[in-house]
């Protein structure tokens, strides 16, 4: 059987690689084999880290909600609870938002939340 290389579409496809490599260091913008796998593997740290990306924000949040919270006297865990039960759904991001440009609101959050 013969041997088929890929032509134009083959050139085009390497092109596209060495294209997105183009920052890279060394023989990883030059060398189509390198760049490929330089490009496979931004492509897999890219898809890990936007799930790490929201682990880290709501680990965030969470320190935000109990700082604030310890300044109302209760802490995050104990505001979760009295959220949940006085059936406030407000969540984390917003409630962390409230408590870094707004603490008077967060305040009052606290207290609906405590008051039942």
């Amino acid at each position: 059987m013969a041997r088929v290389k890929g032509g134009p579409q083959g050139h085009l496809r390497h092109k596209k690689i060495l294209n997105y490599t183009k920052g890279q260091r060394m023989s990883r913008h030059l060398l189509f084999r390198r760049a490929n796998e330089a490009y496979l593997k931004s492509m897999w740290y890219s898809s890990r880290d936007r799930r790490v990306r929201r682990r880290d924000l709501r680990k965030l949040w969470i320190t935000r909600i109990n700082a604030a919270a310890r300044l109302n006297g209760t802490t995050y865990s104990r505001l979760v609870g009295a959220l949940k039960k006085a059936s406030i759904n407000i969540n984390r991001k917003m409630l962390a938002d409230l408590a870094v440009r707004d603490p008077q609101v967060f305040a009052e959050v606290v207290k609906q939340a405590s008051q039942t």
